[in-house]
């Protein structure tokens, strides 16, 4: 494994799409940085991230047999990666949110962003990032859901040691994916997933509010909620959220 480390960059995930562009990358290269100037995250937001103080990384995964219909599964092995990682800190009520989100306590302490190079009907490579908010103690006003390792457990880790373990996670976890162990994925995901089967209120890309609970997701990876009519709608990303 090699991996790459910086002081500042603009974006992890721009700086090792970039290199695979330009040259031959070994899979699962690595690029951390102590600052992003302009981290991202899902659909076009910012990640913003106090300098020194969290795990900034993307890593470059080569596949040769994973198919874009499969691409769920990709997903659910990053997640439960970082997830498992995070979880021996013992942050209180650690939890998946549809579809990668780091939670605790309903306050959200990593985000993931994955980035695929498609070649038919294949992903060839992913450049997967992830953020998370491990020592930083003060987040911006407009962020009142954001909070850290720290925050959660008052105490200080060591990026390195994280480091480390979220990369020996994901590194078991995408050999099961290349494994095509598909429903052990998705076993592990449901286990930990936020509100699945728990009544709650929801909101629509129509801003109409509904009583639901999750219980799954589908073969393209949409967030399943079962209606009170018993019916089951199907979501895609921004689709829907938490009142």
């Amino acid at each position: 494994m090699k991996i790459i480390k910086l002081s500042a960059i603009n974006s992890t995930n721009s700086f090792l799409k970039e290199m695979v562009s330009d040259s031959m990358v070994d899979d699962f290269t690595v690029v951390v940085a102590k600052k992003q100037t302009s981290g991202r995250g899902q659909m076009d937001t910012k990640w913003v991230s106090e300098n020194g103080k969290n795990l900034i990384m993307s890593v470059f995964c080569k596949f040769s047999e994973l198919f874009i219909a499969q691409q769920k599964f990709l997903n659910y092995a990053v997640s439960i990666s970082v997830f498992e990682a995070v979880k021996n800190y013992k942050p209180p009520k650690l939890a998946i949110k549809w579809p990668n989100d780091i939670l605790s306590e309903k306050d959200k302490i990593g985000g993931i962003l994955i980035e695929n190079s498609l070649k038919k009907d294949k992903i060839q490579s992913s450049v997967v990032g992830v953020g998370l908010n491990v020592n930083q103690e003060v987040f911006p006003v407009d962020l009142p859901n954001a909070s850290s390792i720290k925050k959660k457990i008052n105490k200080e880790v060591d990026l390195e040691e994280i480091l480390n373990l979220v990369l020996q996670q994901l590194q078991l976890n995408i050999q099961l994916l290349r494994d095509k162990q598909y429903e052990l994925l998705e076993e592990k995901y449901l286990r930990v997933l936020y509100k699945k089967n728990v009544p709650s209120m929801f909101k629509n890309s129509q801003n109409v509010l509904f009583m639901g609970k999750i219980v799954g997701i589908s073969s393209e990876g949409k967030l399943q909620i079962e209606l009170n009519d018993e019916t089951i709608q199907e979501f895609g990303l921004k689709e829907v959220s938490f009142v």
